[in-house]
């Protein structure tokens, strides 16, 4: 009797294996570009999915007959527009599969917007709102802050320049708000990317662009609201939505009935018969354990990612969360990917506002170098790679971002506070004894002195005519078409390309498949790199030339392990003279 007592476990075990798959998405906690480095990060950071893992988790999927459906919980919380239409794509290639596709939320935007998140649950087939929730459909908004008058007040001027009209950081400081290039540059932006998603959400839900911009301009709209005007598909609690995807994908209750949107939700021990719900990261790191294993003949794509403010030195975490992209980290990445002789191609993901000009022009140079070496680098833009993070890409043998990317920014500015007047106010008094006539220059005690504003001009000039200079070598425009994009403009995706700046809009699907090209390879797989194992992590590199010199640091412990840098750019001051875009860069 013992061996029978074994069958039904045994059974029940072949079927978890073999039996149907939902696909699960929660998107409550955002998406990361990358996993840190560090074994400490790693930890940290396992609750926050990364965009590769969930966009390949739905592609294999799409492709995988035990996959029946792919479920998504999408909520108010702002995602970045890039990273949407990386998941829209897989979406859309999971339902050419015939497969069901459904999102579900608690509120898109509970009293606050939620235009982002509800275009990203327009690509899935049906779209289920709880009763109490509301579609905070508003449209897209880009704001800045200008403090000019509050630096008044304090007695705080800013002296600086840049390099041209629509490299806007300083206006920050020094307006009361839009100046006519701003005004014009933010104005294009907001339109490119607004036709962008409401041509998506007319597309998935069967309605005209200008009936979308009407009901946005009705937005929010109440639940009842949004199911009368065709927005949403239902109105349904979470045990609805996932009792009826059960039932229509469980052998065990096919035909029963449970589905129905009034009936009791099945117990929860009915998956273990039936369809299983497993999240679409876990799948795909199951999956893709085979790209752990030893590197098969042929080789296969090294994906290089690269995050944060661009700095000189090492790449890091700081105290408050925030990465940096060292330059010495980033070129230690390229070398090592170009001396590895399994690595037939190079996918260099950028999500970056920029920074420092000479540590950009550092990881440019290796770009350049690993091309020169018969690596192809394949360049992929995340939701910004603006500034200094165009200037490292732009040698690539192809750059490919998407419609939403927000990109070029191609200028420079730089410039500092003076505290005089607010000194005093505080009755501080500030006296330096000055060794040459510009030892003092950069000190926020007093102005630029005449000459100092030349040295600072000439510094700004030079800085803005290598840039253009080196765009239009790279991307082999003439010095007027050069011009026409760049004077400091931020574009979307969309509008890059129609200038010449970006290649293809495809998003990283399109990056492997133009670097599985230039490499020639029939089939090629993508594997983060380097990958360091735990024994590589503790031991000190040999050299710069060393793979174990790419991977990042674990946490800033020196002068900058609060993140001053990271905030200072944030609000636009510059450490010197920085390729940067000012401000977090949210589109709501």
């Amino acid at each position: 009797m013992q061996p029978v007592k074994l069958l039904g476990p045994l059974s029940r075990l072949q079927q978890r294996r073999s039996g149907p798959l939902i696909l699960e998405l929660d998107l409550t906690g955002g998406l990361a570009e990358e996993a840190p480095a560090d074994p400490l990060g790693q930890i940290l950071a396992r609750r926050h999915q990364q965009l590769r893992d969930v966009v390949e988790g739905i592609r294999r999927g799409a492709h995988d007959p035990r996959v029946k459906a792919l479920v998504a919980r999408i909520d108010g919380r702002p995602l970045g527009l890039a990273k949407v239409q990386e998941v829209r794509s897989a979406v859309a290639t999971f339902r050419a599969a015939g497969k069901d596709t459904v999102a579900w939320s608690e509120s898109f935007g509970e009293f606050g917007p939620g235009t982002v998140p509800y275009y990203l649950a327009t690509a899935f087939a049906e779209i289920a709102l709880m009763p109490s929730g509301s579609v905070g459909l508003t449209g897209v908004s880009i704001g800045s802050a200008f403090f000019g008058g509050a630096a008044e007040r304090l007695g705080v001027r800013f002296e600086g320049g840049a390099r041209h009209e629509y490299k806007n950081a300083p206006n920050m400081f020094t307006e009361h708000g839009f100046t006519e290039p701003h005004r014009e540059n933010t104005e294009r932006l907001v339109e490119s990317l607004g036709e962008q998603i409401a041509d998506g959400i007319a597309e998935g839900r069967g309605l005209t662009r200008e009936r979308v911009r009407e009901l946005t301009d009705r937005g929010p709209l109440l639940a009842a609201e949004a199911l009368e005007a065709g927005l949403v598909d239902r109105l349904a609690y979470r045990d609805e939505v996932y009792a009826d995807l059960r039932a229509r994908h469980s052998p065990a209750e096919a035909g029963s009935g449970q589905g129905d949107s009034g009936s009791a939700p099945p117990n929860e021990d009915s998956q273990a018969e039936g369809a299983r719900l497993v999240y679409a990261v876990r799948y795909r790191q199951r999956a893709a354990m085979a790209e752990r294993m030893p590197v098969r003949a042929g080789g296969y794509i090294a994906l290089i990612t690269a995050t944060g403010v661009i700095t000189q030195g090492r790449s890091r975490r700081t105290a408050l969360g925030g990465e940096t992209m060292g330059a010495d980290t980033v070129a230690a990445a390229l070398r090592a990917a170009r001396r590895d002789r399994n690595v037939r191609a190079v996918v260099f993901r950028v999500d970056s506002r920029g920074g420092s000009a000479v540590a950009s022009d550092a990881i440019r140079r290796e770009v350049a170098l690993t091309r020169e070496a018969g690596t192809p680098v394949v360049a992929s833009l995340g939701d910004i790679a603006g500034s200094g993070g165009y200037y490292i890409v732009m040698d690539a043998d192809a750059i490919v971002a998407r419609p939403g990317t927000l990109t070029a920014s191609i200028g420079v500015y730089s410039g500092k506070p003076v505290l005089a007047g607010l000194l005093e106010r505080l009755g501080v008094n500030s006296e330096s004894v000055d060794g040459s006539a510009h030892s003092g220059m950069f000190g926020s005690d007093r102005g630029f002195s005449d000459s100092e504003w030349e040295r600072v001009n000439a510094m700004l000039d030079n800085t803005y005519e290598d840039f253009t200079g080196k765009v239009a070598r790279a991307r082999g425009l003439s010095a007027e078409q050069v011009d026409a994009v760049a004077r400091g403009r931020i574009l979307s995706g969309s509008d890059a390309l129609a200038g010449g700046l970006v290649d293809d809009l495809g998003g990283l699907p399109a990056a492997v498949r133009l670097a599985r090209e230039k490499a020639g390879l029939p089939k090629g797989r993508l594997r983060p790199f380097p990958v360091a194992g735990p024994w590589e992590r503790l031991m000190p590199a040999e050299s710069s030339e060393d793979r174990a010199a790419a991977p990042q640091s674990a946490l800033a412990l020196g002068g900058d392990a609060l993140g001053l840098t990271e905030l200072a750019a944030r609000a636009g001051v510059p450490a010197s003279a920085p390729l940067m875009v000012p401000g977090s860069w949210e589109v709501r």
